[in-house]
């Protein structure tokens, strides 16, 4: 996929107005690179499908999920998380993120882009937020490990909440490591921009 085929592929799926937000956020993006190590330099050229349609593919894998919040963990420079906020206005997002020049940095984009009434940031570990109700979805991209990623965030999620975990080409075998210490519906998706990469999603995991 190139540049050109990321972008018409957002415009295909999605009004000109969040392709207009996406733009700008990834305007966002490159410029606080310069300030801070928030995608490798590497990657700019690239951005679009290295970044935003990579994050972008996880809104189209919710049709079975519930109505409630979405929490992307150890969000970063919000990718996931900030890019499906973006795609998806009927959801209500918290953006998890520890380090505070990243926090400052999404509270930026959350003000510019116009969507402070429905995506908050927590500048917190995973493990020591809290919700009222489970959430509905969570997400994270390259956090850690799948086990440890369900001890760390299990407060948060019940049987019904859906995990949409970007993996790479470790995908398959990081779902296998799981299974001697977790249970639930597993599969992995081929993710759009690298075919040898996938995306686990997950439902009712719970401890063996």
């Amino acid at each position: 996929m190139t540049e050109d085929e990321a972008r018409a592929w957002i415009a295909a799926r999605w009004d000109v107005s969040r392709g207009t937000m996406l733009s700008r956020f990834a305007e966002l993006l490159i410029e606080e690179t310069g300030q801070q190590n928030l995608i490798s330099a590497s990657t700019v050229p690239s951005l679009w499908v290295r970044h935003i349609v990579d994050s972008a593919q996880l809104a189209l894998c919710t049709e079975h999920a519930g109505t409630g919040e979405w929490i992307d963990i150890g969000t970063g420079a919000g990718l996931p998380g900030l890019v499906v906020a973006i795609l998806d206005s009927r959801r209500r997002f918290t953006l998890v993120e520890p380090r505070a020049k990243r926090v400052a940095f999404l509270d930026r984009c959350i003000e510019t882009l116009g969507l402070a009434d429905r995506v908050t940031v927590v500048a917190s570990r995973i493990e020591r937020h809290r919700l009222s109700r489970p959430a509905a979805v969570i997400s994270a991209r390259a956090v850690a490990a799948l086990p440890d990623l369900f001890s760390a965030a299990r407060h948060c999620a019940d049987r019904n909440t859906l995990w949409l975990l970007p993996k790479g080409r470790n995908a398959q075998s990081e779902v296998e490591a799981a299974r001697l210490t977790w249970q639930g519906s597993f599969h992995v998706e081929q993710s759009i921009t690298d075919p040898e990469s996938g995306i686990v999603v997950a439902r009712e995991v719970r401890p063996r």
